[in-house]
């Protein structure tokens, strides 16, 4: 399919900032892009040479209509739009295909699995993306739109992309999260969080060559009672990541 959609991008926050500036520099025509706050519309609008709005009763007519909200907000925005042609398509890892059924007459889902930031330039063509159309030939159409700006496309279904929404949370989110603990704990001490880095790294370099169950190190998968009592009572003034510590603990001594 060439180059020659035209792209309607609902959303102007991280998502749709990195997958419109994708889609743009792939030599697609974003003709609009619609948020609820029109700074953040005119903003990322400016960048993809698009006009903007922040009504949704003003979408435009286009071959696709990319939502890209919040999951709270998804179903909302979707019978908003008042267009019903084209294809519609939202990029929520968790939110089922069955969302545009009685609503749009094409529906799709285009899920990139990456963390985006603004402000954190992201290689596109490195994010794998997971389609799921209402029919193939809108299928092969996301496959070819896919195929511009990535260069791992897969199909999956809502189920299975409801499991790697899921699975996503605990590799990047809660991850994150750790490393949120770890930089509170060494500003207790007066250390700065980049002495970590090289671990970090270390970390997730080691699970492309080995599984993350043969890469676990650490006093719980050695089962040392001894260090993991006294890690227990430096947490004592943080019952919560005192509770934390001991309940990954135990995931790792039982696996």
């Amino acid at each position: 399919m060439p180059n020659t959609m035209t792209i309607v991008c609902i959303g102007a926050g991280n998502v749709a900032t990195h997958l419109a500036q994708a889609l743009y520099r792939a030599g697609y025509t974003i003709l609009q892009i619609i948020s609820r706050t029109e700074a953040s519309a005119e903003a990322l609008a400016r960048t993809v040479n698009a006009r903007w709005t922040n009504d949704p009763q003003k979408t435009e007519a286009a071959d696709i209509y990319l939502y890209a909200v919040s999951d709270s907000a998804l179903e909302e925005v979707i019978r908003k739009n008042p267009q019903t042609n084209g294809l519609h398509v939202h990029t929520a890892g968790s939110m089922s295909l069955l969302l545009f059924e009685g609503v749009k007459q094409r529906g799709g889902v285009l899920y990139p699995l990456q963390t985006f930031s603004k402000e954190k330039p992201v290689d596109f063509k490195q994010v794998p993306l997971f389609i799921e159309a209402s029919t193939a030939d809108d299928a092969n159409i996301l496959k070819q739109l896919g195929s511009d700006i990535s260069n791992s496309v897969l199909d999956a279904t809502s189920a299975q992309r409801r499991q790697l929404h899921l699975a996503a949370v605990f590799a990047c989110n809660f991850t994150n999260h750790l490393f949120a603990i770890a930089n509170d704990l060494l500003k207790e001490s007066g250390l700065p969080f980049d002495v970590l880095h090289p671990l970090i790294r270390e970390t997730v370099e080691k699970i492309a060559t080995l599984s993350p169950r043969e890469a676990q190190t650490g006093p719980a998968i050695r089962k040392d009672a001894n260090v993991m009592e006294k890690h227990l009572l430096k947490l004592s003034d943080h019952p919560q990541w005192q509770e934390i510590y001991r309940l990954l603990s135990e995931s790792i001594m039982k696996k």
